[in-house]
C-alpha cells in the first residue's frame, strides 16, 4: 500500500481503505494508539452474567496493560476506529496535514476482531479511540454502532473503554457511556493558550461540556441504580483525562493546579500525564531531537498521588517562587525538606494526616502504625515490618521521643542525602532510563 497523499481526493482513500485487510488495519490502528497514555480499566466490578461473554475482573499488537478493581493486570486491545481527522492538531501523528497512512475498520470489522481476541484469551477488554472522522458526532455514531455489535450481538460483558471526542453531541455521549464502563475526554493541552496555538480545531467549551455532562451522568446513574436494582449502568467506571506534558511552555504549578481542578470539579478518577514524544516538526513545538521529559512526568504523577491519597494541595507543592519540580527529589521529601520545622514527628502520637505527611510512609503504613501503636510501643525495628520504608522516614520520625540511633545529617546534608537515596531507588527498579540525574553527572 503507499502512502496517503494530503491531495488524494477523499472517494479515492475510501476505496483504499475498503480494500485494506484487517490485519493491515489492525497494524495501523494500534501504532496510531499508542501515544494515548489514558488507558485504565480500574474501578469497576461486573462479573460474569449468564449467556454473556467475559467479565471485567478477569501478546499481539494494539495490547496494552492495565489493572482491574481487585489490583490485578489485565489486557485491552488499544486501538483508534480510524487515524483519519479532519482536526489539525499541530502535536499529533494522525492530524489531516501529516502524510501517513490512514485506515479505518468498520463497526462490525471492530467488534468481530475484539471478540476474537477474546475468544483466543489474547486480551480481556478493549480500549477504544479514535480520530475525528467527518465529524466528531458521525465518529461516535461509528464507535456505538461498534459497540453495540458487540454488547447486544456478542453478549460481550468485558471492560470497555471509550474516548468520547471533544465537540460530540450531548445525546451521543449519553448513549456511549451506556455501552462503555469508562468515558475519557482528552484535555491533552493544559492551557486555552496551548489549544489555540497548536490545536485550533478544538475549544475548552468543547472539551468541558462532555466533562460536565459524563460526570453528572454517573452521579445519576448511581442515584438510579440505588432506586432500581436494574437500572442502565452509565460509565459506572467514571471518566479520565490526558494532558501532555512538555508540548507547551506550562509549568509544572499550572498542570497540578489543573489536575486538581479536574478532581474536585469534575470528579475524575484519574489524570494521565504524558510526557510529548516530538513525532512531527513544527516551529511551535520541541525540535525533533529533543527528549522526552520523562522525569517531569514520573513527578507529576507522584504529585498526582500526594493529591488524591495523601491530603495534600496543589498550592503546598508548588508556588510562583517554584513552579517546578525538584528534578533531583521526589514532591514528598522536596517538600518535607522545605518545612524542616514541622519534624521530626513522634510516631507514638502523629495523627493520620501528619504520618501521611511523612517521607517514607504511605496510607497503608499509616494506617498499619495508629493500629499497631495502640498494643506496643514501636521501635524503628518495627517500622520496616509495618511497610514504612525506614531508611527515607528516619529523618523525620522519633521513636519514644528519640531519633534512631548512628544517624548522622544536617538541614545542609540531608537533600544530597535523600538525592542519593532516589537515585539508587530508580536504578534498584529499573527506572535509570528516566535519565534522572544526567545533569549532575
Amino acid at each position: 500500500l503507499s502512502t496517503a497523499s494530503t491531495t488524494r481526493p477523499p472517494a479515492a482513500d475510501a476505496a483504499r481503505r475498503n480494500d485494506m485487510d484487517v490485519l493491515e488495519k489492525l497494524t495501523i490502528l494500534t501504532d496510531a494508539a499508542k501515544y494515548d497514555a489514558a488507558c485504565t480499566s480500574s474501578g469497576v466490578r461486573r462479573g460474569s452474567r449468564p449467556g454473556m461473554t467475559g467479565n471485567t475482573s478477569s501478546s499481539i499488537a494494539g495490547c496494552c496493560h492495565s489493572f482491574s478493581a481487585d489490583g490485578r493486570c489485565i489486557t485491552l486491545l488499544k486501538v483508534l476506529m480510524t487515524n483519519v481527522c479532519v482536526f489539525d492538531c499541530k502535536y499529533c501523528v494522525n492530524r489531516r496535514s501529516n502524510d501517513t497512512r490512514r485506515a479505518a475498520f468498520t463497526p462490525r470489522e471492530l467488534a468481530e476482531l475484539t471478540i476474537g481476541f477474546y475468544r483466543r484469551n489474547y486480551i480481556e477488554g478493549l480500549f477504544l479511540s479514535s480520530g475525528v472522522l467527518r465529524s466528531p458526532d458521525y465518529t461516535t455514531e461509528q464507535m456505538i454502532r461498534a459497540l453495540r455489535i458487540l454488547r447486544d450481538e456478542y453478549r460481550f460483558n468485558g471492560y470497555i473503554h471509550a474516548k468520547a471526542i471533544p465537540g460530540t453531541a450531548p445525546e451521543l455521549v449519553r448513549q456511549l457511556g451506556l455501552l462503555a464502563d469508562r468515558l475519557s475526554v482528552n484535555i491533552e493541552l493544559p492551557s486555552q493558550n496551548g489549544l489555540r496555538l497548536l490545536a485550533p480545531d478544538k475549544t475548552k467549551n468543547a472539551i468541558l461540556r462532555p466533562m460536565g455532562q459524563i460526570r453528572d451522568g454517573v452521579a445519576q446513574s448511581k442515584a438510579e441504580l440505588v432506586k432500581y436494582k436494574h437500572a442502565p449502568s452509565f460509565a459506572p467506571a467514571g471518566q479520565s483525562t490526558q494532558l501532555i506534558v512538555g508540548a507547551t511552555g506550562d509549568n509544572d504549578r499550572h498542570i497540578l493546579r489543573l489536575t486538581e481542578s479536574l478532581y474536585e470539579k469534575y470528579r475524575l478518577k484519574r489524570v494521565f500525564y504524558s510526557a510529548y514524544v516530538p513525532v512531527v516538526e513544527n516551529s511551535l513545538l520541541p525540535a525533533l531531537d529533543t527528549k522526552p521529559p520523562l522525569l517531569r512526568e514520573h513527578r507529576l504523577y507522584q504529585a498526582d498521588w500526594l493529591l488524591r491519597f495523601y491530603g495534600f494541595r496543589a498550592e503546598e507543592l508548588l508556588d510562583a517562587a517554584h513552579p517546578n519540580f525538584d528534578q533531583r527529589l521526589d514532591p514528598k521529601s522536596s517538600w518535607a525538606v522545605a518545612h524542616l520545622e514541622l519534624f521530626p514527628v513522634e510516631v507514638m502520637r502523629a495523627d493520620l494526616e501528619t504520618l501521611l505527611r511523612v517521607p517514607g510512609i504511605g496510607p497503608v503504613s499509616a494506617r498499619r502504625i495508629l493500629s499497631a501503636r495502640r498494643q506496643t510501643n514501636l521501635r524503628f525495628e518495627d517500622l520496616k515490618k509495618l511497610g514504612v520504608v525506614v531508611n527515607r522516614a528516619q529523618f523525620f520520625l522519633t521513636c519514644g521521643g528519640r531519633m534512631r540511633q548512628g544517624l548522622h545529617f544536617s538541614p545542609a546534608t540531608l537533600p544530597v542525602q535523600l538525592e542519593r537515596m532516589e537515585r539508587d531507588l530508580l536504578v534498584e527498579n529499573g527506572m535509570e532510563q528516566l535519565s534522572l540525574f544526567d545533569s549532575a553527572g
